[in-house]
């Protein structure tokens, strides 16, 4: 309609600068009679076509203003036309959205000032994340999580990491059934699927699920999962298995895993986790984890498995939680006599370690404006549970920890953490480092 009427204009502006110069003519003689000169007849033709031309341009100017009638409302579909909910893969465009659309954008972030016993306070940003997801339909989502660690990454210089933690697709079938194939999460434990700031207490991640469930635990594989009965839900993944070389007496499985780099799947690796939710304010779940390991020498058959359960409860002010781990490495004389040999060193690894920890709250002002909570948090963790026959198991490897802090929630989604870790061990050589430590959280 704009584009109409600059047409308009512009002719109109056209015709009234071009008549005057079409219509000179010489003056005609005196001995004429008073007859219109055909230059004159030619300039009123011009003006008549002009106020034309206005009035057509002010109709067109008054139908541009004038609003819009809103659209008729739809039909409503005959009963007979009504069809019931589908939970199967969608056969046409009327079963299934088809519209893609990504986001929104979310993720988190932390920064921690952590002074240990004796030593200079440290302020680390330790992780800056980004979660992206994209739908391709109501049946097709891709997921994706990026996170920066320790606020930049250079060379050969010791510094942080970038890490694609999470990149899947998941294909919705039905609630029982759906799939998910790409870089995911090990289904193992509380936090390595949830391990937001705000989502739990503490600086620091558990030390349970540092050294016995090496979070944030993460590799390629494909799976199932869904939802089943009233208040399952279950994950069976097939991924890339731990690398037994990067099993450590100090870090237990914390080092062992691929991380998507190329990883070795000459044997695959075979994980699951089921929960219950059906009780409001309990969550229980259970979770493994069993694998070959040593693809990096075929002389040695080792195998890593791990089993674990876990609990949360909340009612009003009171939350609790609790978390028990246990990891067995089969061949494990063997992998530390061959580490022994390449690198001159016995790793001291042990064919058990176990883990686990528990852990009362309080929100005790819920009177006031923002929430706060206080919590202990008692944990075991023994990287030298059992050792392999003839190996001594090293004592400063078998901890305990004491963890007394408070959360501030300013928002939901934010939090203000502080703590202080009471650690001990039972070597009379090597004394735990105690730590105060302060965070700030958040995600969106």
């Amino acid at each position: 309609m704009r584009r109409r009427i600059a047409v308009l204009v512009a002719i109109s502006i056209v015709l009234l600068v071009g008549g005057p110069v079409s219509g000179q003519t010489p003056d005609p003689p005196a001995t004429q009679s008073p007859v219109a000169s055909p230059g004159q007849t030619r300039i009123e033709e011009l003006e008549r076509r002009v106020r034309e031309l206005e009035t057509r341009l002010r109709e067109l100017e008054a139908a541009a203003t004038k609003p819009l009638a809103p659209p008729p409302a739809p039909r409503e579909p005959a009963p007979a036309q009504q069809m019931p909910p589908s939970l199967g893969p969608p056969t046409s465009v009327e079963e299934s959205s088809t519209v893609s659309r990504t986001g929104p954008i979310s993720g988190y972030m932390d920064f921690h000032l952590n002074k240990p016993e004796h030593e200079d306070a440290q302020l680390d940003f330790h992780r800056f994340v980004l979660l992206f997801n994209h739908s391709f339909s109501d049946r097709l989502r891709f997921v994706g999580e990026l996170e920066l660690e320790h606020a930049f990454v250079s060379g050969l210089e010791a510094s942080g990491e970038v890490e694609l933690e999470q990149a899947y697709l998941d294909f919705k079938v039905k609630p029982e059934l759906n799939f998910r194939a790409g870089m995911v999460l090990a289904p193992v434990g509380i936090i390595n699927e949830r391990h937001e700031p705000p989502s739990f207490h503490g600086v620091e991640r558990p030390f349970v699920d540092t050294f016995i469930i090496p979070t944030t635990w993460f590799d390629a594989g494909v799976g199932v999962h869904g939802t089943v009965g009233a208040g399952w839900q279950y994950r069976a993944y097939l991924m890339a298995p731990l690398d037994a070389t990067r099993i450590t007496a100090e870090e237990g499985l914390h080092e062992a895993t691929q991380k998507g780099f190329a990883s070795n799947v000459r044997n695959v690796a075979h994980t699951g986790r089921l929960e219950y939710v059906g009780v409001p304010g309990l969550n229980l779940g259970t979770s493994f984890w069993r694998g070959k390991t040593g693809f990096n020498f075929r002389r040695v058959d080792s195998r890593v498995g791990l089993f674990e359960f876990d609990g949360r409860y909340r009612a009003g002010r009171f939350a609790a939680r609790g978390e028990f781990a246990q990891v067995f490495i089969d061949g494990a004389a063997d992998l530390n006599d061959f580490l022994q040999r390449t690198a001159g060193v016995s790793p001291n690894i042990a064919r058990q370690m176990r883990g686990f920890y528990v852990e009362p709250s309080i929100r005790p002002l819920p009177w006031i404006r923002h929430d706060v909570a206080a919590f202990v948090r008692y944990e075991n963790f023994d990287t030298q549970f059992k050792m392999p026959e003839g190996v001594l198991p090293l004592k400063q490897f078998d901890r305990a920890a004491w963890v007394f802090g408070g959360s501030y929630f300013p928002d939901p989604d934010v939090v203000f953490k502080i703590d202080y870790s009471i650690i001990r061990n039972r070597s009379s050589l090597f004394r735990s480092v105690d730590s105060l430590n302060i965070g700030l959280g958040w995600w969106f």
